[in-house]
């Protein structure tokens, strides 16, 4: 599988698989290609050389797969419209949506459901978005830079009550983010992107031989291949 842009090629014929039931960390420098390979699993876009499949079935660029939820860093929220009046909105657009679910994710982060998304915090935003992204009960979460915009704390709690989730549920999660260290213990697998290719792949503990973290595992690796660029 490829995708080659007028540029050139910005994910050059790779062969990847996502295992099920784990916590993905896609890392990479800008421009790597970590954008890219999500827009290929959601259908956004097309690959120019072979082919990917989703659960078996091969994306049709109609839509996302709805075993697959999507949530990128500009959060797919309405400001005018209240969380209850948002979460209406899902139950209309997906047919696997489990309200419960979704009332149960607001409720524990204590958002209340009367309020404009416009008027929430960015943290806030973020849990009423996981709702969305959780609440159509998917096998697969892609998260493409989800909480760049949110301050330390936030950001760290956000993360903590989505990996509780997904392995509660079972989901297997794609995680792309440029801050290593946030990874750290809450990312069981490793896939490591330069320049189109796939540099590294597997599980963190059998890659970091001698405990080494997901983090230095990463940034050494992306050290030698430019390193080796500049030789």
């Amino acid at each position: 599988m490829g995708k080659k842009y007028r540029r050139g090629w910005a994910l050059r014929e790779t062969s990847l698989v996502i295992p099920a039931n784990r916590v993905v960390a896609l890392v990479g420098p800008n421009g790597a290609g970590k954008s890219t390979l999500m827009g290929l699993i959601t259908g956004l876009l097309r690959p120019t050389t072979g082919d990917l499949t989703v659960f078996g079935d091969r994306p049709t660029g109609k839509g996302l797969h709805p075993a697959v939820s999507y949530l990128a860093q500009q959060k797919p929220l309405y400001p005018q419209l209240t969380v209850a009046e948002t979460l209406t909105y899902g139950a209309r657009t997906n047919p696997t949506w489990d309200q419960g679910y979704a009332e149960h994710l607001i409720g524990q982060a204590a958002v209340p459901v009367n309020a404009k998304i416009g008027t929430l915090s960015g943290g806030q935003r973020t849990r009423v978005a996981l709702a969305l992204a959780l609440g159509k009960r998917p096998r697969l979460l892609l998260l493409d830079e989800p909480l760049a915009d949110l301050d330390p704390l936030a950001r760290e709690t956000v993360l903590r009550a989505l990996i509780t989730e997904a392995r509660a549920q079972g989901i297997t999660v794609l995680l792309s983010s440029h801050v290593l260290a946030e990874l750290e213990g809450v990312c069981d697998h490793l896939v490591l992107l330069h320049k189109g290719r796939i540099l590294l792949a597997g599980d963190v503990d059998r890659l970091g031989s001698g405990g080494v973290p997901l983090g230095q595992l990463a940034l050494d690796h992306m050290r030698a291949a430019a390193q080796g660029e500049a030789a």
